[in-house]
């Protein structure tokens, strides 16, 4: 029970193919155990949002190769890949640890959500991967 309340992401909902403005908040939520890093990327324009909290995320994020070290076609197609197969774990708690895999996520890979979020996402999907001795691939 220890992973439960460490990882969230609650979905991309998305209901349309454009995203022009975005806006991020970084805040730092105080739990009765730790400090959980809180990045919101959301665009109330296309009605999506993301949010990842786990700890050490950020302070991890600030240690990695900026999103100019990528480009954009690359990161959508790794992503479209990871999300395929968190959803499938997601998808089958009998096989993978539910404290892990909480919740699907809604990415349509035909949508453009922008280097910013594709960027995000990816760099979360390698910090999960790394904190906790998952493989995704």
């Amino acid at each position: 029970m220890r992973f439960l309340p460490l990882i969230m992401i609650i979905g991309i909902c998305l209901f349309s193919c454009n995203s022009s403005k975005k806006s991020v908040d970084k805040v730092n939520e105080v739990s009765p155990s730790a400090v959980v890093d809180t990045i919101r990327i959301e665009n109330k324009e296309l009605d999506y949002q993301i949010i990842i909290m786990d700890i050490g995320f950020e302070s991890w994020l600030a240690t990695q190769r900026s999103s100019n070290f990528y480009i954009q076609p690359t990161l959508e197609s790794k992503n479209k890949f990871y999300v395929m197969e968190w959803n499938r774990r997601v998808m089958n708690p009998q096989v993978y640890n539910s404290n892990l895999y909480m919740q699907p996520i809604d990415y349509d890979h035909q949508i453009d959500y922008g280097m910013e979020v594709n960027y995000l996402l990816y760099m979360y999907f390698q910090f999960f991967q790394d904190k906790y001795n998952q493989r995704l691939y």
